[in-house]
């Protein structure tokens, strides 16, 4: 056998034997997973998956939702398991891997999730007595911009392309006025786009707006830094607002069992209902309440990303 023969035969064994090696882990790993999914939902090896969407930061979310589990569990009978993804994309995806049974999602986030993977909005949360909110562009007062039209070339910072009060209607109205920004960046965080005007390192940006209270004291985006920037008032501005978003829902698997969507609801809107339960979600999300919701709440925002031809397909793979 000469040597091309030898390395042509050595080649083909290797071959056999590494798809015997690969055909043994995929049936071990096929015959653990019906293991895995013989187990009932809610229990000790197939707790219900929870997934928060980090609009915030994730030590946040993680200390404050521990209590929520707990309240959940007790009042269930049921164990959960809770994710904090990077993004809100990944949050998506988890329905469509079964990784996620429930999530706390932003609005387009869920239009994604049901276009994709039949998701369902059951629940929307309540805000200062609101079922919306609205988003805004901001400009550092030093950047010279008054208006829409003069972020023309400017350098912005937005949340998310999947974000819709951090990018998709401050888009919207930025197109309709005809406006092209120069360089522009995302920051996965709203408190990131607001440190990054601050700080200057972009001369505008876009985040949620929520109208000021009632003593004056702002509710936007920019009071989530107001404690590390005193001043942050002063030097950020605000130059338009959006037209008004349904508010974030929670959002729950297509064929997640009846019995566990409702015991999750009524869960839900105890815990809330309670002074404890409450301080924790204006904690996480600035929530003060739930109400109930349909699919059909939320056309006005499916009607917005036709409107600016945004290719969906390109935020979820």
């Amino acid at each position: 056998m000469d040597l091309l023969s030898a390395h042509s035969q050595a080649f083909k064994t290797l071959s056999k034997l590494k798809f015997v090696g690969l055909s043994t882990l995929l049936l071990s790993a096929m015959i653990l997973s019906g293991c895995q999914n013989d187990a009932p939902l809610g229990t000790k090896d197939n707790p219900v998956k929870l997934y928060f969407t980090p609009s915030v930061d994730a030590d946040t979310i993680s200390t404050n939702s521990r209590e929520f589990i707990d309240f959940l569990e007790k009042e269930t009978g049921l164990l959960f398991k809770t994710g904090i993804p990077t993004n809100y994309v990944a949050v998506v995806e988890a329905f469509g891997s079964k990784r996620a049974d429930i999530g706390v999602m932003n609005s387009f986030g869920y239009l994604m999730a049901n276009e994709k993977y039949g998701a369902r909005a059951l629940l929307r949360v309540l805000r200062y007595g609101h079922d919306y909110y609205q988003g805004q562009i901001l400009a550092h007062v030093d950047s010279g911009i008054k208006s829409v039209q003069d972020l023309a070339g400017k350098k912005m910072a937005f949340v998310d392309p999947s974000s819709t009060s951090g990018y998709m209607f401050p888009l919207k109205i930025m197109k309709d006025a005809g406006v092209e920004p120069g360089n522009t960046t995302f920051a996965n965080k709203h408190d990131n786009v607001v440190i990054m005007i601050y700080q200057k390192q972009v001369d505008a940006g876009a985040t949620y707006y929520s109208a000021p209270a009632e003593d004056g004291s702002i509710r936007d985006a920019r009071s989530r830094v107001k404690t590390q920037f005193p001043d942050v008032e002063e030097k950020i501005k605000i130059v338009t607002t959006t037209d008004k978003i349904p508010n974030d829902p929670f959002v729950f698997r297509k064929d997640l069992p009846k019995e566990i969507t409702d015991k999750f609801i009524a869960a839900v809107k105890k815990f809330i209902a309670t002074e404890k339960g409450s301080e924790i979600f204006k904690r996480i999300y600035s929530v003060e309440g739930v109400v109930d919701t349909t699919d059909a709440d939320y056309d006005s925002l499916r009607a917005m990303v036709k409107a600016i031809n945004l290719d969906t397909s390109k935020l979820v793979k």
